[in-house]
């Protein structure tokens, strides 16, 4: 996510320091000790300004919640919201989530979501969206077996493209759905949600079951990979 540079970006986040983890790679495989009654850990990777993250931390008061965004100033205006509600079960990391095996164990994660990522649409660049098969393949080392990643997105080429990179990681896929809120508006939605919702884009979802896998070949380089 990209935001202007904040002059004031410090000391609002000191302000929220409560929520935010320094040192995540030193919670490797202990991240249920920040909340020990918790009954599940979620992770949302790319949570932006944080809405869907405080209403879903909010919704879900028994789990451990724990947000990843790179860009510094969107996380700040995540844990902001958080504060502001008063949760205590929702912490934020500002990191890529390349390193996320980095910082969480083998199975240490119960649900994953992934919400209107980049769609990254050159062909070049395939390698960078987050459902590509190198992504899910970390994804699936990290989260337990059986567990789910939990996919949102408007762009449907992007779409498309990651229920081909489910199924090439033969990766079950459950729940999908091209036009999410056709007949009304289903679960909590992000602020980029709301508004693509509102001007009438169809959101596409899935819900994907996690398992080992051998990862499959990366495709060779064509002639219109530049494009």
């Amino acid at each position: 996510m990209r935001m202007r540079k904040m002059r004031n970006l410090e000391p609002r986040m000191e302000k929220c320091a409560a929520y935010r983890i320094d040192d995540a790679a030193a919670h490797k495989g202990t991240w249920r000790q920040l909340k020990p009654d918790c009954t599940a850990l979620w992770v949302e990777v790319g949570c932006g300004k944080g809405k869907f993250t405080a209403e879903t931390a909010a919704a879900n008061p028994d789990v451990l919640l724990i947000a990843v965004e790179r860009c510094r100033e969107a996380v700040v205006v995540a844990m902001e919201k958080a504060k502001a509600m008063g949760l205590t079960n929702v912490f934020y990391i500002d990191m890529d989530v390349e390193k996320i095996e980095e910082i969480f164990a083998g199975s240490e994660i119960d649900r994953l979501f992934i919400n209107f990522p980049d769609p990254w649409p050159r062909k070049k660049n395939a390698k960078r969206r987050l459902t590509y098969r190198t992504f899910l393949d970390k994804y699936c080392r990290v989260v337990k077996e059986n567990g789910e990643i939990h996919y949102k997105t408007d762009n449907a080429p992007l779409f498309e493209f990651s229920v081909e990179e489910f199924a090439a990681c033969g990766l079950e896929v459950k729940n999908l759905t091209r036009n999410l809120h056709e007949n009304g508006i289903v679960g909590i939605m992000t602020g980029y949600e709301e508004k693509f919702h509102a001007l009438g884009t169809p959101i596409n979802r899935c819900e994907v079951v996690c398992k080992p896998f051998k990862l499959p070949p990366v495709e060779k380089k064509t002639a219109n990979e530049e494009e």
